[in-house]
């Protein structure tokens, strides 16, 4: 009897893994998008959607080491880190041997390894105009000669192959030299992202630079297929270089267990399938299921039955064996103005109106269930300088918000237009963020028409200038208050990242100055006075930065989220 009983257990244990193991269909990875993928081009990809793609597909020269915090870079596709000498302005970089793109009918059945040239193509792209990159404002202005090659390629596509640029050189396959017209203390970082990855010119010639739907890079794993409205699959690179899981880490990754799998090759995983799930019910009822294996965000109607009051996972998930991960981020949110409309851009006290009309706390209690941290800052925590003790000059309050658009011209809004409120998703939620803006607006007078957009087209509406009134954010490309700053820098007016126009000559002139500096005590001060300056102008109102709550079943294993650090999948493993 006992035997028996053993044998049943034993046989509904076996079929149970094996369930599990067919819902998530054994070594693929289920990974849920909100949005569907904007581009796979590394010179265009700026949103967290697309870069949870891309940088499992592409390399680039240096990355962020995945168990160290405060943020650590390290070589990737470099050898090692660069020599810098010539007062900060030349970068000698020896790269890697015997990297192997993933293969291609251009490449015409022969392996093809990484060159030096491909990073220099792929600057280029950042800075052929008719490519329209989003990371031009990494090196516009820095890299010696690359600004008159911008000039003299124009948008002709046989200038921009045969134009060479004075401070880009490749000596040899193995070694790539950046000269630069001034130090620049932020290229290591311009060096970790998405923007800089190399790209086979081969591949440049025969799609005429367009990237959008071409994706041929070295990462760990490869574009399988891609229905652009519903999925993305991604396969294990057969060649894939030999890399290991990371064997140090800072003290949180040592007490959770982070370093079980040290020193083993990665990646781990056969592959990744990404699903386009815009409705956040949707994506919850699929988490609960075991179709996809984590959930990056709790959805806002879902909070209160996996948290418990007092902020940990409730004992039935437990029993589920789902874990509970919570993470700061350096994602943060404001309103935002279009500076060059003929209204809202020329009225600051229509401005200020809008900004004390807006009942923060009530956004991110209903958006974030109390999980976003209300703003003090246009610097978010976690980046050096930023003042815990900081306060905005503005607060949610009615009668002050009236006062203010009466002295503004507008007393309860009359003679005000209807202005254009553009909402990044077609969610239910964001729809929902779009109709309570325009609520806590209506009380004061001001009317606005919430237009729902996929985001892809929002992304183009911002690039294009297009954007009336709107809701900003930004996850940060580095921690450091340079890169909050270039989004308000004049140069950087859209398609960079400066989509509300905004300029102010003072600003510019202390980002000039910023940008060479390494954390020191002008930096800070620089810091202030920029502020203080953006608070004056007013093209943003800050709301919140993102605390994230993230759900994912205990099979997956070494998931530690971070705002930097996008390509983790491969150190991610299913068991």
């Amino acid at each position: 009897m006992k035997t028996y009983l053993l044998l049943t257990i034993t046989l509904l244990t076996l079929f149970s893994c094996q369930k599990e193991n067919k819902s998530r269909q054994s070594n693929i990875l289920q990974f849920p998008l909100t949005s569907e993928v904007s581009t796979l081009d590394p010179a265009s990809s700026y949103d967290v959607i697309s870069a949870r793609v891309v940088y499992q597909i592409y390399e680039q020269l240096y990355e962020y080491h995945y168990l160290k915090r405060p943020y650590t870079l390290q070589p990737l596709l470099a050898e090692g880190m660069p020599q810098i000498d010539n007062n900060g302005m030349r970068y000698t970089i020896k790269i890697k041997k015997n990297i192997r793109y993933h293969d291609h009918p251009v490449f015409k059945g022969k392996p093809r390894y990484l060159k030096a040239q491909d990073f220099i193509t792929q600057i280029k792209r950042l800075a052929y105009k008719p490519t329209k990159s989003n990371g031009w404002w990494l090196f516009d202005g820095r890299i010696r000669g690359l600004n008159e090659f911008r000039e003299k390629a124009g948008d002709n596509f046989q200038k921009f192959l045969n134009t060479p640029v004075q401070g880009l050189q490749a000596p040899d396959d193995h070694t790539l030299v950046i000269e630069l017209n001034k130090p620049y203390p932020q290229m290591l970082f311009s060096l970790a992202m998405s923007f800089t990855s190399p790209v086979p010119l081969e591949l440049v010639k025969e799609y005429q630079n367009i990237f959008d739907d071409v994706a041929v890079g070295t990462g760990p794993f490869q574009l399988k297929s891609w229905l652009k409205l519903s999925s993305l699959k991604l396969e294990k690179n057969p060649y894939y270089r030999d890399a290991f899981y990371p064997t140090q880490g800072d003290r949180q990754a040592n007490s959770k267990g982070f370093l079980k799998d040290s020193g083993k090759k990665i990646p781990f995983l056969e592959g990744i399938h990404f699903k386009v799930i815009r409705e956040a019910q949707t994506r919850w009822l699929n988490f609960r299921s075991k179709k996809i294996d984590i959930l990056p965000s709790i959805p806002k109607d879902n909070y209160s039955t996996a948290i418990n009051e007092d902020g940990k996972l409730k004992k039935d998930l437990k029993k589920e064996n789902i874990q509970l991960a919570i993470f700061p981020t350096l994602t943060y949110w404001w309103l935002a103005f279009n500076m060059q409309d003929p209204i809202l851009g020329k009225n600051k006290k229509l401005r200020l109106a809008i900004a004390h009309a807006l009942d923060v706390e009530r956004f991110i209690k209903v958006f974030t269930n109390n999980v976003g941290q209300k703003a003090n800052s246009i610097y978010p925590p976690g980046i050096p300088g930023y003042d815990p003790s900081a306060s905005l000059p503005y607060q949610f309050n009615l009668e002050k918000a009236k006062e203010l658009l009466k002295e503004a011209g507008y007393p309860n809004g009359k003679g005000l237009p209807e202005f254009v409120y553009d909402v990044r998703g077609v969610s239910t939620t964001a729809r929902q963020q779009g109709e309570m803006i325009k609520s806590q607006l209506e009380k004061i007078g001001v009317t606005i028409n919430v237009v729902t957009n996929p985001f892809p087209t929002f992304l183009r509406k911002a690039r294009e200038g297009k954007l009336q009134l709107w809701q900003g954010g930004w996850a940060m490309d580095y921690p450091d208050s340079e890169n909050i700053l270039q989004l308000l820098y004049s140069p950087n007016h859209a398609p960079g990242p400066n989509s509300t126009f905004y300029k102010n000559e003072r600003l510019d002139q202390l980002f000039e100055e910023l940008k060479l500096l390494s954390d020191d005590d002008r930096k800070r001060q620089i810091m202030k006075e920029a502020e203080a300056i953006v608070h004056e102008d007013l093209p943003w109102v800050m709301q919140y930065y993102t605390r994230n709550y993230a759900l994912y079943h205990k099979y997956l294993l070494n998931y530690r989220h971070s705002d930097l650090i996008y390509n983790n999948m491969k150190y991610l493993r299913l068991q």
